[in-house]
């Protein structure tokens, strides 16, 4: 438990990210996160904020274009290719091994209790959930899964996903692009971090608070 929480420590830290495969492993991360069933663990949401801090300064992310203008829109086309082929793995991957997702047992990869609470939000908002589950950390990862299960179609999928992607990565890479260069967001960087988590999360932790009083 401590390697994870101290490996997520260092995927949030933007030095360390450019000494380690700079946005390029951050394409490799959004892609897990999405749709790979261990991918619940990573940090997407506050990950894409720093991505738009990076991509903001030049000196740092100067590839392929010397403009952080330039920069930009490239390097949101990317994360959103990213995270859509990633649902794509899921959906893929809930349809080709269905029986693994029954939500009846644990194993060392799945939860019931993830698996549980994704099936009911997707039942809940149907399609729409796989454009608003980027949001929401571990339904993110999944609800293309549970969408593969379901046998959702296709088209209604992929209009969805592509949706979800520009939705996400729009939002938060344009926030930490604009945000990034502020003083006082530099120096607390770790309560910005903390702040995007907490409202990312809030969704799922009142879903599942309250649906255990219920019971």
């Amino acid at each position: 438990m401590d390697y994870i929480i101290e490996s997520i420590q260092l995927l949030l830290d933007p030095d360390w990210i450019m000494k380690n495969g700079g946005l390029y492993l951050v394409l490799l991360i959004l892609f897990i996160e999405t749709g790979v069933v261990f991918g619940f663990v990573l940090p997407g949401d506050p990950l894409l904020f720093i991505s738009g801090m990076v991509i903001a300064s030049v000196d740092n992310a100067h590839y392929p274009f010397e403009s952080a203008l330039l920069n930009l829109p490239f390097w949101m086309l990317l994360f959103m290719t990213s995270t859509v082929l990633g649902n794509y793995f899921g959906y893929w991957f809930g349809y080709k091994f269905s029986h693994l997702f029954d939500g009846n047992r644990d194993t060392i990869l799945l939860k019931k209790r993830h698996i549980q609470t994704s099936k009911e939000f997707y039942e809940k908002k149907g399609g729409f959930t796989i454009a608003i589950a980027r949001f929401l950390p571990i339904i993110r990862t999944f609800a293309p899964i549970i969408a593969g299960t379901v046998k959702m179609e296709m088209k209604r999928f992929t209009f969805y996903n592509i949706l979800g992607a520009a939705l996400w990565v729009g939002s938060l890479t344009l926030l930490g692009y604009i945000l990034g260069d502020n003083p006082w967001v530099k120096s607390n960087l770790e309560f910005i971090i903390l702040s995007i988590i907490l409202i990312v999360t809030l969704p799922v932790l009142y879903k599942f608070i309250f649906s255990k009083r219920a019971k």
